[in-house]
C-alpha cells in the first residue's frame, strides 16, 4: 500500500487544512467587526438639538423722566483779578491763599506816606489860596465903593474884580486836587469787590506795584452760587425752549465719584446763537453748592430734567442688539423658542432704552446668550447668578 505524501516544502496535508480553517475563521471575525463599524458609522435616527440657556426679563412700562444729559464744566458764578490802581510798595498782605473773603475785607496796603503827603500838600495850598480869595473879595467890594465915589478908575476897579474871580477858581480847583488826592490815598487800601474764595497770591509783600499791571496781584473766585456750564444739541433745543416756557427748569449735576449724591440747581442761562462748529448752544445752570462741592474746572455729569413721560416701554440696555438691518431683540415666545423682532429705539436712559415700536406689554427679550441663538431655536431660561 502506497501512502500520500505532502510536498516536502508543504508539510503534510493534515496540518495545512489546519492552517487554512485558521486563516477563515480570522477572516470572518474581522470581516464582522468591519461590518459592525462601518454600520455603526452609519447616521441614525437624528437626535433634537439641546435647549440653549438663557437670561431674560419681562418687557415694563413705566414712568420716564424726560431728560437732557451732557457733561458740564463748573465755572465760578463771578470772577476778579484784583489790581492796584496807583502805583507804589507793597508793605501789607492782609490774607492767606486760598482763603475765603467777604466783600469789603482789606486785601493789600500799598505804602500810603507819599499820598499822605501830596494830600497835606494840596490841603495847605488850599488854605493859602482861600485867604488871599478872602482878602480879594473884600478888595473888591472895596474898590466898589470907591468907583462909586470917583475915587478910582474903572481899570483899577476891574483889575479887583478879575484878581477876585481868579482866586476863587484857584479855590475850587484846590478843592478838586484835594479830592483826588483822598481818592488816590484810599486805593492805597485794596479791597475785596466780590466775596468768594482768594486764589495763587502773584504780589508780595515788597514788590514794587504798578498801576493797573497787566497781571492781577490775586484773583477772587465766587463760588456760591456758582454756574455749571453744558452744550446741548441743536436738535433738542426746541424741546428745551418749550419747557423752559412753561416754567423753571431743573437741573442736576452729578460728580462722577460720587454719583448718588447729586447737586440741584435751575437753568438760567441759554445762549442766543448756535455754534456752527459743533451744533451746540451753550447753556448754564445756577447751583447754591452749600456744601461746596462743587469746584471750578471740575467736570460733572448735566441732567436736565424736563417733564416725566407716562407708560413708556423699556427694556434693560443688553437685550438690545445691533445687525446689518438695524436694531434687534431676542424675543422669547410663550412655546420656548427665540424670535428675533426688529425694534425701534426712541432714546437711551442709564442702563435702559426706551422701545418706540416692536414690543409689546409681558414678552419676555434675552438677556445673556443671544449668542447661541437662532431663529426657533428652543430655550432654556435660567436666572441671573
Amino acid at each position: 500500500m502506497i501512502k500520500e505524501r505532502g510536498h516536502p516544502l508543504m508539510g503534510p496535508p493534515q496540518r495545512q487544512d489546519g492552517k487554512r480553517r485558521l486563516q477563515i475563521s480570522l477572516m470572518a471575525v474581522l470581516g464582522g467587526l468591519l461590518l459592525w463599524g462601518c454600520q455603526g458609522d452609519r447616521p441614525g435616527k437624528s437626535l433634537a438639538p439641546a435647549p440653549v440657556p438663557v437670561v431674560v426679563a419681562e418687557v415694563k412700562a413705566r414712568n420716564v423722566p424726560v431728560e437732557i444729559r451732557n457733561i458740564g464744566n463748573v465755572e465760578p458764578f463771578a470772577t476778579v483779578g484784583v489790581k492796584s490802581r496807583i502805583a507804589g510798595q507793597l508793605v501789607k498782605v492782609n490774607f492767606t491763599e486760598g482763603q475765603d473773603v467777604r466783600e469789603g475785607d482789606l486785601l493789600f496796603v500799598i505804602d500810603p506816606r507819599p499820598y499822605e503827603g501830596a494830600l497835606r500838600r494840596a490841603e495847605a495850598d488850599l488854605a493859602r489860596d482861600q485867604a488871599l480869595a478872602v482878602k480879594a473879595r473884600s478888595d473888591y467890594r472895596r474898590y466898589a465903593e470907591l468907583l462909586k465915589n470917583q475915587l478910582i478908575s474903572q481899570q483899577e476897579y476891574e483889575q479887583a474884580k478879575s484878581t477876585a474871580e481868579s482866586l476863587e477858581a484857584t479855590v475850587r480847583a484846590h478843592q478838586v486836587t484835594i479830592q483826588n488826592a483822598r481818592l488816590n490815598l484810599s486805593y492805597c487800601y485794596i479791597r475785596a469787590p466780590i466775596s468768594g474764595r482768594t486764589g495763587n497770591l502773584l504780589a508780595h509783600q515788597g514788590n514794587m506795584i504798578k498801576e493797573n499791571a497787566d497781571t492781577p496781584m490775586v484773583v477772587i473766585n465766587q463760588i456760591q452760587p456758582i454756574y455749571v456750564a453744558f452744550a446741548v444739541p441743536e436738535g433738542q433745543l426746541p424741546l428745551l425752549r418749550k419747557y423752559l416756557a412753561r416754567g423753571e427748569v431743573r437741573v442736576e449735576a452729578v460728580i462722577p465719584t460720587e454719583p448718588d449724591q447729586p447737586e440741584s440747581g435751575v437753568l438760567t442761562f441759554v445762549n442766543n446763537t448756535v455754534d456752527q462748529t459743533t451744533g451746540t448752544i451753550l447753556c448754564k445752570a445756577t447751583f447754591p453748592n452749600p456744601g461746596r462741592r462743587l469746584w471750578p474746572g471740575l467736570f460733572v455729569n448735566v441732567v436736565v430734567k424736563l417733564a416725566e413721560e407716562p407708560g413708556v416701554i423699556t427694556v434693560p440696555s443688553q437685550a438690545l442688539q445691533t445687525g446689518q438691518q438695524g436694531q434687534f431683540v431676542w424675543v422669547v415666545k410663550p412655546d420656548l423658542t427665540a424670535e428675533v423682532r426688529p425694534v425701534e429705539v426712541d432714546r437711551s436712559l442709564p442702563n435702559e432704552v426706551v422701545v418706540k415700536k416692536g414690543l409689546n406689554l409681558g414678552e419676555r427679550v434675552v438677556l445673556e446668550g443671544q449668542l447661541r441663538l437662532t431663529p426657533g431655536a428652543r430655550v432654556e431660561i435660567k436666572h441671573p447668578l
